[in-house]
């Protein structure tokens, strides 16, 4: 389609009419069509197919061409230009029959491969960083100091976080994003970031240093931006690129007024059930994500009257999993219309940009469909999230790159979704389960997470380990508290189900972290607690306030964040930090970012800027308006140049994981230890090939306590009368007996990254 045909004026876009009788005859229901009867009850005739489906010609004038709606032919087309769907046809096109299309296998997802792409990633966070005056983000991110640095650390991957524009459009305007980039409306990037040109620098200057640029796409939703209002005018096939519904004008009494200055109205729970019940939604999904009453009662919306390119003036209800600036992406509508904006915006990461690979966000949510009378909507674990997910990923991989994805639901759909999909999954299963462990002391829930994983079929090498990122730490624990809410677990000498279970550990949670334990961290709605690594840790080491937090305490809470390194880089798959890690950032206080958290988003105070290289120590905040945080481990440059730093100790525990080729090794035991404290990770070298006979062994083992303890490793997978040696000083700390243990001595918070040779043939 040439320029000239992508912005047709507007009466050339209503329907064709169609209003001879025998069109209309032909148009009559025919019998109903029935599905399972108690799982998908027939469709309510309102909704079978009618002449009413299709729009009629409208003769009409334009008004005032300096208007903002559909009556004024420029401001659609200025509408199309700004789309994301007309960049994904543009796109398409370019790839299309190419012979590099058919180079790269795209069928199966390879965690090693991608692995062995890029095994340990730093995760940036474009708002936070602080650059030099004149200096864009991107551009920061492409500056060879801060190259070399990674390349000292052991880091061969930046995840940009998201940087494409994002917000909405409102008139001839954009309104600034409601969720932290999270909600796209143009494959362009925001200039405040940077520019195209400054991100393939960016992706040339880490290939140069052996490292991998890794971008996002969010095939869950976008923002409010040219494709909605264009999907509000019902314009081609825009509407069909979200969970939209066009509400008829006789049914809008059951519509809440939109506020004025608002586009929209979150539904109550009263009405989503009124339409639901007159079968124009859906209805309740599984669960209201970002929960908040009088804000966000339902995952449910509705527009104001809006009048379309074929003259009718429109109300709609639409989907929006997460904020209501967020719609929803339909991925089974018959244009496929969301389908094709999605694939383009990621062509346009990977073959434009340099990109070498996609994080999926909000990926799990991408199937709805009707239950039963009574039932919620069933929108988790829908097997058509599968089905995208194959095509997102086998896409991805076509062109040469891998993917993977944020997929916080059960071990099963983690499983299942990555047996198809992504190459790798965020380790949703297990963070929670290690901060939950340095907070009591005791790592009996991360031992059960840990083994449960393995039985479930999700490898730790399948998975990214991660210190802080920009979100919240997670404590839904939905495997437990969904799934398997019935099911019975043994936990602190007594047998509890897994809503209890689930129930207990958010509990501690809170209790150890927030509140009078610490007022710097804050509950996020029903999803976790907003803090950074450093303030969950002082958090457990008593600090009540930040301003209790000293200079001698540096030392205490560097080590722990140390542990916890450990436990993430010293198992299989990809180890993640971010600059909030890597400087040691507390949260900023609550009274900094009070207009940000004014809608309940906590996240923000775990989002404080930090100047990573030391270029601008006058700042105060970032060049996107975020205030600077404390730094209890200083700057990258001063790090490198002190030993014994947080920085340099993280070198040493990556150069162990590296020599040893961990990151793409097996996990085979979780055993139970002597002290509660304690955790034991046994490995097989094997590069991931079960048929190996006598691989070397690694032994991971951990003190998440302050205090030194003294303990025995015992594990089947255990050779007896082998030696033990510690691989950071290369000597033999002793032997596995007949009883296939051994002895360890820990200091608090510390780690030891154990080897068992294999036998050697003294023939050989």
């Amino acid at each position: 389609m040439t320029e000239d045909e992508s912005t047709e004026t507007a009466a050339e876009t209503a329907a064709d009419p169609t209003t001879d009788a025998a069109a209309d005859a032909a148009a009559e229901p025919a019998a109903e069509i029935t599905f399972d009867g108690e799982l998908y009850p027939a469709r309510p005739a309102r909704l079978r197919p009618r002449a009413n489906l299709r729009a009629s010609r409208i003769q009409r004038s334009f008004s005032d061409p300096r208007s903002a709606d559909a009556s004024n032919v420029s401001y659609v087309e200025w509408l199309i230009r700004q789309s994301m769907l007309r960049d994904a046809q543009v796109l398409s096109r370019g790839l299309s029959g190419q012979p590099s299309m058919w180079r790269n296998p795209y069928a199966k997802p390879d965690a090693r491969r991608a692995i062995r792409t890029a095994s340990v990633w730093f995760t940036a966070y474009p708002i936070s960083l602080i650059t030099e005056p004149g200096v864009s983000y991107l551009g920061a991110l492409g500056d060879e100091r801060l190259w070399a640095a990674f390349e000292t650390i052991g880091i061969s991957a930046v995840h940009t976080g998201p940087v494409k524009r994002a917000g909405g459009i409102t008139g001839w305007s954009t309104t600034a994003s409601v969720d932290g980039h999270f909600d796209r409306i143009s494959t362009q990037i925001d200039p405040a970031f940077g520019s195209e040109d400054e991100f393939r620098i960016l992706s040339d200057v880490a290939d140069h240093h052996g490292g991998s640029v890794i971008d996002d796409i969010v095939p869950g939703h976008t923002g409010k931006g040219a494709d909605f209002r264009l999907a509000e005018m019902a314009y081609k096939d825009y509407p069909g690129i979200y969970h939209m519904v066009e509400i008829p004008e006789e049914s809008w009494g059951l519509l809440p007024e939109v506020p004025a200055g608002r586009d929209s109205v979150n539904l109550n729970k009263e009405t989503e059930h009124q339409l639901a019940e007159q079968g124009f939604i859906i209805g309740e999904l599984q669960r209201v994500i970002f929960y908040s009453p009088g804000q966000k009662d339902t995952n449910w919306s509705a527009t104001g009257p809006v009048l379309g390119v074929d003259g009718i003036t429109r109300r709609w209800v639409y989907l929006h999993y997460f904020k209501q600036g967020q719609p929803s992406i339909n991925w089974l509508d018959p244009t496929f219309a969301g389908m094709r904006l999605v694939i383009g915006d990621a062509l346009h990461s990977l073959g434009d940009l340099g990109s070498s690979a996609l994080r999926l966000d909000a990926n799990g949510f991408l199937g709805v469909e009707k239950s039963a009378s009574g039932s919620p909507a069933w929108s988790e674990g829908h097997p058509l999230s599968e089905a995208a997910n194959h095509l997102i990923a086998g896409m991805v991989r076509k062109v040469g790159g891998f993917s993977f994805q944020e997929l916080n639901l059960t071990i099963e759909d983690i499983r299942d979704t990555g047996r198809v999909g992504a190459d790798l999954s965020y380790d949703f299963i297990n963070r929670p389960a290690y901060q939950h462990a340095l907070a009591m002391g005791d790592t009996e829930f991360l031992r059960l997470t840990l083994r449960t994983s393995l039985s479930l079929g999700v490898e730790p090498v399948s998975l990214v380990h991660a210190l802080q990122n920009h979100d919240e730490l997670t404590y839904e624990l939905l495997h437990w508290e969904t799934l398997h809410r019935t099911d019975l677990y043994a936990f602190r000498d007594v047998e509890i189900t897994g809503g209890q279970l689930a129930e207990t550990v958010r509990a501690d949670l809170v209790a150890k972290l927030t509140g009078e334990a610490a007022d710097y961290n804050m509950v996020f709605t029903t999803n976790g607690i907003a803090c950074t690594t450093a303030s969950v840790i002082a958090a457990t080491q008593g600090h009540t306030t930040l301003a209790s937090i000293t200079e001698t305490d540096v030392e205490s809470i560097r080590a722990a964040h140390l542990c916890l390194v450990r436990f993430n880089a010293w198992q299989p798959g990809v180890f993640a930090l971010s600059a909030w890690d890597l400087l040691g950032m507390l949260p900023v206080p609550a009274s900094e970012v009070r207009d940000l958290i004014a809608d309940g988003d906590t996240r923000w105070i775990e989002r404080g800027a930090h100047d990573l290289m030391n270029v601008f120590p006058e700042a105060t905040a970032s060049s996107s308006g975020m205030p600077r945080g404390r730094s209890l481990y200083g700057s990258l440059p001063e790090q490198l140049e002190t030993p014994g730093s947080f920085a340099l100790s993280v070198r040493q525990i990556l150069d162990l994981r590296s020599s040893y080729g961990l990151d793409i090794a097996s996990q085979v035991d979780i055993p139970d230890v002597a002290h509660p404290g304690m955790l034991v990770m046994v490995h097989r070298l094997d590069e991931g090939d079960a048929t190996v006979e006598d691989p070397r062994l690694q032994i991971t083992v951990l003190n998440f306590t302050g205090e030194p303890i003294e303990g025995t490793v015992r594990s089947d997978a255990l050779v007896a009368r082998r030696a033990v040696v510690d691989a950071t000083t290369h000597e033999e700390t002793g032997r596995v007996d007949d009883l296939q243990s051994f002895s360890v001595s820990l200091p608090p918070y510390g780690g030891l990254f154990l080897i068992i040779e294999p036998e050697v043939d003294a023939a050989s």
